[in-house]
């Protein structure tokens, strides 16, 4: 039992994967890391509830939920997690189609799919995101946050219509904006004490409360006063029917949930220069959510905007994130009526220091020095960020990363061709063999030209896949229509699997197979292994 308690103390603090270590100045930055965090959670939980057409509660309960477990268990201490953008507008259609029941269904069964990607270890394939793709997918949702943060600029006609502010409310809320901006970015010139989003918003709350002026707060959005979240089984007919409603949308959400985690938890690692956990993190997001689904939350995820704020503001252990998740309950079940009273100025100043915090503004800068895939992969998972969702974008930059990847190394194919000693022709080739290069392997060899005995050389060379296999084969039959013996010799280990499970080419000889770079013949017209040169 001891020794339970120690290892979760140890996980709290954060000193897990080479996480800074708990003092009594970081637990004070780590608690205030998690106010700011908490603050700033309560308009975007609220925001993301209306996108979904679901009660602002359901919004708030997700974000304290899903964040108070991913801080407990989650891969990267200092990650923050909760309701977002991405999730809620693919959960928009479920609730008007069916009603918030499924919703929840849905959220448990994304849940509990994230977890099997967490035991079957599957966050170790984000690793294969290009980095190209990675600098578009922070742009992507630098501009996406920072479009999200213009609707606070719009006020409700009388018809309910949402109109553009005109005139001196609008001259009072770009100018309060701008004056959080600039406490950001002067505070810590001054003071460290406490982390400058948190003094920003404090001090432009005080202006505003204390001169009684009529800008937009945060209670203008919602009421956020409630009680505990409280166990609720979803309300849905548990039948085939009822599945094949949610399955669909909790594939997508899980799929987007997990992707925009392990990217965030990449940003952060790199900011913090630690390392992180992805399939913990996979694991953590699944438990967060099946919990939340049956607490009437609507979901989450990893929010790469909360977790700027928070390692800007100091955060670098599992307390930020618990301390954040506690004081956005407390706000709800204490503080409501504080809380509303912030003007949304302030935290629309703080998310617009995040958006240019968060923009990799380098990319901008080397675009002219990089290679001009990467330079389109920048730019295209940008907007496909934008335009879409998340998921598609990092689907759309590896595939193309991918093709691009093929058509460069199909290009590498070459072979340096010889007459040795006895009279045979040497082809030396370069290059991966694979789906991509099989046209220009072909071309490299003159069957017609060529003397009575022919070798092909893989010492530099690999059969990467079927589309090898069927090009050799092919290679092999113009060679034998001519009367000419063709073999390869250096086949690697790795290759001779490959060609022994297409169940074509090699006789299965143990103690004739070599170890990598052990020459050996194979005599494709007499189908017999033989001695290398």
């Amino acid at each position: 039992m001891l020794q339970a308690v120690k290892s979760l103390m140890s996980s709290a603090t954060g000193n897990n994967n080479g996480d800074k270590k708990l003092t009594p100045l970081q637990f004070k930055a780590d608690v205030l890391a998690g106010l700011t965090v908490a603050l700033a959670l309560v308009p975007e939980a609220v925001a993301f509830a209306f996108v979904a057409h679901v009660h602002p509660l359901v919004g708030l309960y997700a974000a304290f939920i899903v964040g108070l477990i991913t801080a407990l268990i989650g891969g990267r201490p200092g990650m923050i997690s909760g309701a977002t953008g991405a999730l809620a507008v693919v959960m928009v259609d479920l609730v008007i189609r069916h009603g918030v029941e499924y919703l929840f269904a849905t959220v448990v069964l994304m849940g509990l799919l994230q977890i099997v990607a967490g035991v079957m270890r599957w966050g170790k394939f984000i690793r294969m995101v290009p980095h190209p793709v990675m600098l578009g997918f922070v742009n992507g949702l630098a501009i996406v946050i920072f479009l999200a943060q213009l609707g606070q600029f719009k006020v409700k006609t009388p018809d309910g219509d949402l109109t553009w502010m005109t005139g001196e409310p609008l001259y009072l809320m770009l100018g309060f904006t701008a004056l959080t901006m600039a406490l950001i970015y002067v505070v810590p010139r001054i003071t460290k004490f406490i982390p400058a989003p948190l003094a920003a918003v404090g001090i432009v709350s005080l202006i505003v409360i204390g001169f009684n002026l009529d800008l937009p707060r945060v209670g203008d959005l919602a009421s956020i006063q409630g009680g505990l979240p409280t166990f609720h089984i979803p309300m849905v007919p548990l039948s085939l029917e009822m599945l094949q409603i949610i399955l669909p949308y909790s594939l997508i959400l899980a799929a987007i949930g997990l992707i925009e985690s392990l990217l965030t938890l990449n940003v952060v690692a790199d900011m913090t220069e630690t390392k992180g956990g992805a399939s913990k993190e996979c694991l953590a997001q699944g438990v967060a959510n099946t919990v939340t689904g049956f607490f009437g939350g609507m979901g989450g995820c990893a929010m790469i905007g909360q977790s700027v704020i928070n390692v800007k503001s100091g955060g670098r252990t599992r307390i930020s994130g618990i301390a954040a998740a506690l004081f956005l309950l407390s706000f709800i079940l204490f503080a409501s009526g504080l809380i509303e009273q912030i003007p949304l100025a302030a935290l629309v100043g703080v998310m617009f220091m995040v958006v240019i915090g968060t923009f990799a503004w380098k990319s901008l800068t080397i675009m002219r020095r990089i290679p001009r895939k990467d330079a389109l992969l920048i730019v295209l998972v940008t907007a496909v960020t934008v335009m879409t969702d998340l998921a598609v974008a990092v689907i759309v930059g590896v595939i193309l990363s991918a093709l691009f990847y093929a058509w460069n190394a199909a290009t590498r194919m070459h072979a340096v061709s010889g007459i040795d000693v006895s009279g045979a022709k040497i082809y030396s080739l370069e290059g991966p063999l694979f789906f991509g290069s099989t046209e220009s392997f072909l071309s490299q060899f003159t069957p017609k030209d060529d003397p009575d005995r022919v070798v092909i050389d893989f010492m530099n060379s690999r059969v990467v896949d079927h589309s090898g296999l069927q090009a050799i084969e092919s290679l092999a039959k113009r060679y034998d229509e001519l009367g000419k013996r063709l073999q390869l010799r250096h086949l690697s280990r790795d290759c001779k699997v490959l060609l022994g499970k297409a169940g074509q080419l090699v006789e299965e000889r143990d103690d004739e197979d070599p170890t990598y770079g052990v020459a050996t013949d194979y005599d494709l017209k007499t189908g017999q292994v033989g001695t290398g040169h």
